[in-house]
């Protein structure tokens, strides 16, 4: 073996280690960022906020469609579990999408798999009690995010569907 055999190896192998490393750790820094700022803008974490229609200028989520609304839950697990209210609006299609802290889709639920119904959910720790009989997602970590996702036929007739939009909400779990 020559004398740069084990420098070139020892290379590749710091090269390898460090772009696996950067493949765990910058999904969660991104949902850090990303449960930081819709906090800041929805008023905290634990708190629903139903955002405007997103525009080059106000953008709630990355990369947002402009024919959804959305509504944002920051969550943070650490108190306990927190519950999540879905209110369909009847004729529009929409769904719940729980994201936990490395990014991964934890659940999701449209309206139509709710039969139009109102439902709730539930999100938790392993280990984290929560009430008889609730509908529970199960997430590894403290933080993370709820997204419901609205989709108008045209961007005019949102003001008439939000008193409806506006009764979905999340919170921490009582008792």
């Amino acid at each position: 073996m020559s004398g740069w055999t084990k420098p070139i190896l020892a290379g590749i192998a710091a090269a390898v280690l460090g772009g696996y490393g950067a493949t765990l750790a910058i999904p969660g820094m991104i949902m850090g960022k990303a449960v930081e700022g819709a906090a800041a803008r929805g008023g905290g974490v634990n708190i629903m906020a139903h955002g405007k229609l997103s525009s080059p200028t106000n953008q709630f989520v990355v990369r947002p469609s402009p024919d959804l609304a959305y509504s944002i839950c920051p969550f943070d697990l650490t108190k306990g579990p927190v519950r999540v209210d879905v209110v369909p609006v009847a004729g529009r299609y929409s769904s719940l999408s729980i994201f936990d802290a490395n990014t991964d889709v934890a659940f999701v639920r449209n309206d139509v798999q709710a039969g139009g119904k109102p439902y709730a959910v539930v999100i938790a720790k392993d280990g984290q009690a929560t009430p008889p009989g609730a509908d529970v997602v199960r997430v590894q970590d403290d933080r993370g995010l709820a997204l419901i996702r609205l989709l108008l036929a045209d961007p005019s007739e949102l003001p008439g569907l939000e008193p409806v939009r506006r009764q979905s909400r999340c919170g921490p779990v009582s008792g």
